[in-house]
């Protein structure tokens, strides 16, 4: 179990679902939240109902001048949590080109904008913590998902590499890779989503993760195991299976 009270962690994507979630778990352990994302109106009702304290920096992760006026406003912090994301269901048969990349730009880019600004700041201090938010569906190529499950992979990558940089320091990078998760963006599914948790279980599931010293983490896990278990069948089997 870490030890949170008095920490600093900026939390990007916090306006609603998962993030909206897990900001109340972190603020009920004691950590000092800077809350990120476009929709500034949630940001301070959100804030105003935390019982730590709290504060509102809201930012375009698709901008990097944005992102970039967003981390000098937040300064020195302990800790980063990206959770900014974009979704709607689509596959090659009805192709949407301006949701695919905004897709790419904010969910995999956006990672990679926000990492730009706080990994060389932790690694000139020997500290920091670093979590990105991955997928279940990241695993291996779905169909009808091919924009969304191929951002999500690219930020497990990321994770991974950073992970493979960082495991020796004192800088401290997690993965998690979240199921169905019911928000306004999973509403957009006309199809059955096995296993589908509201946030609330998601963010304890998160937030304990965070307390661990584990890389990454699946979940919910028995679901996982698909996911996780399909990178092992041959493409012959895989795509007869899941195309």
């Amino acid at each position: 179990m870490s030890d949170w009270a008095g920490k600093k962690y900026w939390l990007v994507g916090a306006s609603e679902g998962l993030g909206e979630a897990l900001a109340h778990k972190m603020s009920a352990a004691g950590v000092h939240l800077i809350l990120s994302a476009r929709n500034e109106d949630k940001l301070h009702a959100l804030s105003e109902a935390l019982p730590g304290r709290a504060e509102v920096v809201p930012l375009d992760v698709s901008d990097g001048e944005s992102v970039k006026a967003a981390a000098e406003a937040v300064g020195d912090i302990d800790g980063m949590v990206q959770l900014a994301g974009v979704y709607w269901p689509f596959g090659a048969s009805d192709w949407d080109a301006e949701q695919a990349n905004t897709m790419a730009d904010i969910n995999f880019t956006g990672a990679m904008r926000l990492v730009g600004e706080v990994v060389p700041k932790f690694v000139a201090r020997d500290s920091g913590h670093i979590v990105l938010t991955g997928s279940l569906s990241g695993f291996r190529g779905l169909p009808n998902a091919a924009a969304y499950t191929s951002s999500k992979a690219a930020v497990m990558t990321l994770a991974e590499s950073l992970y493979a940089d960082l495991w020796r320091t004192n800088v401290k990078v997690q993965l998690v890779n979240p199921g169905f998760i019911k928000t306004r963006l999973t509403d957009k599914n006309d199809f059955s989503m096995p296993f589908i948790m509201e946030p609330e279980q998601a963010a304890q599931e998160f937030f304990e993760h965070m307390n661990t010293d584990n890389f990454k983490r699946s979940f919910p896990t028995v679901f996982s195991w698909v996911f996780r278990g399909s990178q092992f069948l041959p493409d012959w089997l895989y795509y007869r299976l899941f195309a």
